[in-house]
């Protein structure tokens, strides 16, 4: 329960012996505890509501015809894969009825370390969405990939004392934790003791394994890509994490879990998102339209997408239409198309028609308070400098890019469609005139490069991935999980080039290169993965770079820049490439990229 600035004066507007400040009249509540529906008022008091029933206010508010549900939650996403700064990214998610965030700074961790996080933690003070968070559990995500910093059980420690980070993030080296891998183990210890959360992520795990991982304490999992491994997961405890974000799309594969006794311990989760997709399809609310659409019931659905979370993350004040919680609450036209009307941050109207509205009840404008122009002036790069400052390495030559060949076969990083997961791919190895040394563009093979950026030590891993669909030219990012170095893949080392030193030169970002002529590019200069831009402007720079891109080939179906980022991962299966060279996920080993 939260605790009132004044408890007589709640009680009094409770018992209806006082006027209620703010009174919504009428509305149909949705009831997650009866999973029903009901029409009635709702007055709101000092931010919270007071009771449900029948009420008078000081201001009263028709909401005849609209259903009224608490504020959704996401409960696992990375603010800085929205590529924006935190304020852009409260613009971005508060008008679709996002009240609240559960988020892992483990991006910019591997960028920076604990400025990193301070950073974020300081970002979102201060903001009407709340943002809480969970420490990074991998820093960097295994032994097999090399980031800018290292955060050990020490540095992690400290942070519990904040009471807005609730635990543990996920732990995605699972084959560590089964191993007893003592500095993981430590971070277990540590989280478990102080009765924190910790969650999982851990691809395809089970049997015995599972029962492993589940003991050391992680109770949540989000890398479900079917429903027999998440109800495996869900039958050994944990809470499952239906995710469905800009590259990872597992909704319709997880359905079965809409029904009884599964969502009762089932979240809705994002996890990586663009702006974009953000701005256009929505947020929580997206992922409700789209399972009511494909048959779930729709209050089943915004229970998961709101109260659960509140439940699993032990948010007490929060998650419910109910007396005694914070107002934070989604006006919606209807229970079908979800379409977010309005939405009150803590009793107050935080948004309209798909815009905030700042305490004076006008737009927010973009150079006004909380934005990232009135942070910056404020000192945050002086304060952060290694957020600001992070590309650390010497220009990209065309010697950089000479792969070595072993023989007469291609190991190939195959894409899968709307999945983080690859496949290998084995062909023999065929040259085409005018490419790269084993790029084949008739059968979707393409180079792949990726450098270390961070320390300025000169490492790097070169191989190929398939089904990415490039024809010509050379895509780069230096948004590239976790560890964010510069990835580069093109079908000639002379556009390789030119894109990955285009990122180089902007601190961090996005390219686009065809002929030797930079056909696109967007500027990340904060950790080398967000941007100073408002999100409007970032979404319309990136629309433009995908544009360019499905001129060289790639198809609209995948998401060019979110697809490449996850292909330096080496947590999810099968193979990935890094400053390592290729890596074999089940194996944790390196492999060549021919033999």
């Amino acid at each position: 329960m939260r605790q009132y600035n004044d408890l007589k004066k709640m009680m009094d507007v409770a018992s209806g012996r006082r006027k209620a400040s703010l009174v919504l009249k009428g509305g149909t509540i949705v009831n997650v505890f009866t999973e029903r529906t009901e029409v009635g008022d709702i007055a709101i008091e000092d931010g919270c509501i007071a009771g449900i029933g029948e009420y008078d206010g000081l201001t009263n508010i028709d909401m005849a015809g609209r259903f009224i549900c608490p504020g959704f939650i996401d409960g696992h996403i990375h603010i800085e894969s929205s590529m924006v700064s935190p304020p852009e990214f409260e613009r971005a998610v508060l008008p679709h009825g996002t009240t609240a965030v559960i988020t892992d700074p483990h991006e910019i961790g591997n960028v920076a370390g604990c400025q990193g996080v301070d950073y974020m933690l300081k970002a979102t003070e201060g903001l009407a969405l709340d943002a809480f968070f969970v420490m990074p559990s991998c820093v960097p995500s295994t032994g097999l990939d090399e980031s800018g910093a290292v955060l050990g059980a020490e540095d992690i420690k400290p942070y519990y004392e904040n009471p807005r980070v609730l635990g543990l993030a996920e732990v995605m080296n699972s084959v560590g934790v089964v191993a007893g891998q003592e500095d993981l183990l430590e971070k277990l210890r540590e989280a478990g003791t102080r009765g924190k959360v910790i969650d999982g992520h851990a691809p395809f795990l089970g049997g015995n394994q599972l029962n492993a991982y589940v003991c050391s304490g992680v109770w949540s999992d989000h890398e479900c890509s079917d429903a027999g491994e998440a109800l495996e997961k869900f039958g050994r405890g944990q809470w499952i994490m239906i995710r469905e974000g800009t590259a990872a799309r597992n909704l319709e594969a997880l359905m079965p879990l809409f029904e009884a006794p599964y969502y009762e311990r089932c979240m809705l989760v994002t996890d990586d998102k663009h702006p974009g997709d953000l701005i256009s399809m929505g947020h929580i609310d997206y992922i409700i339209r789209k399972a009511v659409s494909l048959g779930a019931d729709p209050i089943r659905a915004i229970k998961m997408g709101t109260f659960n979370a509140a439940r699993y993350f032990g948010l007490k004040d929060r998650g419910a239409v109910m007396p005694g919680l914070r107002a934070d609450l989604a006006v919606l036209g209807d229970l079908k198309e979800f379409r977010v009307e309005v939405v009150y941050k803590d009793g107050v109207l935080a948004a309209k028609d798909g815009a905030m509205i700042t305490d004076c009840g006008v737009p927010a404008s973009d150079d006004g308070p909380g934005s990232f122009a009135d942070s910056a002036a404020s000192g945050r790069e002086t304060a952060f400098p290694r957020v600001f400052d992070s590309f650390h390495m010497d220009e990209v030559t065309q010697e950089d890019l000479v792969l070595e060949r072993k023989g007469t076969m291609q190991r190939v990083i195959q894409f899968k469609p709307h999945e983080l997961l690859t496949e290998e791919r084995l062909v023999p190895w065929q040259d085409m005139p005018g490419l790269a040394p084993g790029v084949n563009t008739e059968q979707d093979i393409v180079k792949a490069a990726v450098f270390e950026r961070h320390l300025h030590t000169g490492h790097r891993g070169l191989g190929f991935v398939g089904g990415y669909g490039l024809k010509k030219g050379a895509v780069a990012t230096s948004v590239a999980h976790d560890s964010h170095n510069l990835i580069v893949v093109g079908t000639n080392d002379n556009d390789m080039v030119l894109a990955a030193n285009t990122v180089r030169k902007n601190g961090g970002g996005l390219a686009v290169v065809l002929d030797g002529e930079v056909l696109g590019e967007l500027a990340l200069p904060i950790g080398g993965i967000m941007s100073r831009l408002s999100v409007q402007e970032v979404d319309e720079q990136l629309e433009a770079l995908k544009t360019r891109t499905r001129e060289l080939g790639i198809s609209s179906d995948i998401d060019p820049f979110m697809t490449l980022a996850f292909v330096s991962l080496p947590v999810i299966p099968k193979l990935r490439i890094n400053t390592y060279g290729i890596i074999d996920v089940d194996r944790q080993a390196q492999v060549p990229s021919s033999f």
